[in-house]
């Protein structure tokens, strides 16, 4: 990829966003025994490789989602995508919403953050959105999405 470009998004990106990154240390996970049955059925819809899967958890405050998601955010990490590809993680990108820091409590970063993480994680796509950042630059502009 270009180096100005990816500069350009990188210094856009919110690496705090990141379910690793030191920001959202210490993360919580599930307790061991615990949310079996969802766990489950979230890795089961994440296996299915016929479809993309985008899973949006939602309920009210303080009911455990941010353990979930960290503990599926670690579990997919750990996992390679298929022995062929080389690709040695299964996780697309996380993007934990917080109050604690400014820019990851808005929507406005959440999609060059994203994008960012993908090209990283799947270096087969960096073309693409290189390119997509040279043909409308505006997308790096967090005002705007």
């Amino acid at each position: 990829m270009a180096g100005g470009t990816w500069e350009k998004l990188s210094q856009v990106t919110v690496l705090g966003a990141e379910y690793d990154s030191p920001e959202c240390q210490p993360h919580p996970k599930c307790l061991k025994e615990t949310r079996v049955n969802l766990l489950e059925l979230i890795y089961r819809l994440l296996d299915k490789q016929d479809a993309s899967q985008i899973i949006w958890l939602h309920d009210m405050a303080g009911v455990g989602k941010s353990a979930m998601v960290f503990t599926v955010a670690e579990k997919m990490k750990g996992l390679m995508m298929m022995e062929t590809t080389k690709i040695k993680t299964r996780l697309m990108g996380t993007f934990f919403f917080t109050h604690k820091h400014t820019k990851c409590s808005m929507t406005s970063h959440f999609f060059v953050t994203f994008a960012y993480q993908l090209a990283s994680n799947f270096p087969s796509i960096k073309n693409n959105v290189n390119k997509a950042i040279r043909e409308n630059p505006a997308v790096l502009d967090s005002s705007k999405s």
